[in-house]
């Protein structure tokens, strides 16, 4: 597996890649991925996810994660992304809002390194296709965000 890591400059927190890279590894695992499988990871600032979230979604706000898919079409007129013939998988990129990410973490009284994770797993999840726009599908992409948290919470106090 390859997940490639990116902090943008200016993000205030001690994290550590190799950790961020664990989280995104140990969902990926989990779900059976398999071993030919490339990821992109960024902890970005509030500026460039509200950006992203504007130019792609039509939302111009906040938001605390994207997932910006490689294996699903980008829309009705435009062909889904190639593939590169290397026989990886290439999942495309999740992007997590540092700022939001502690504001939340203190919304709800546990570290930011839980809600990194939260916000990995989410995100990931996301590249494997789940989705949460109907309230059946929410609950089980919830569900197993849950049970994906509950197997890497060791060190995320």
């Amino acid at each position: 597996m390859e997940i490639s890591v990116l902090i943008d400059e200016g993000v205030e927190g001690n994290l550590e890649p190799s950790w961020l890279q664990s989280i995104a590894r140990q969902v990926l695992a989990a779900q059976g991925a398999g071993a030919e499988v490339e990821m992109g990871l960024v902890i970005a600032t509030e500026e460039r996810v509200k950006q992203l979230n504007r130019d792609y979604r039509g939302r111009d706000e906040p938001t605390d994660v994207l997932a910006f898919s490689a294996r699903e079409e980008v829309g009705a007129d435009l062909p889904p992304f190639v593939q590169p013939p290397d026989g990886v998988l290439h999942l495309g990129e999740v992007i997590i809002s540092y700022p939001q990410a502690a504001i939340q973490a203190e919304e709800h009284q546990h570290s930011a390194k839980k809600e990194l994770a939260i916000l990995i797993i989410h995100g990931v999840l996301h590249l494997l296709g789940y989705e949460h726009d109907k309230p059946k599908l929410e609950r089980q992409m919830r569900a197993r965000e849950a049970e994906l948290l509950s197997h890497i919470e060791g060190g995320l106090n």
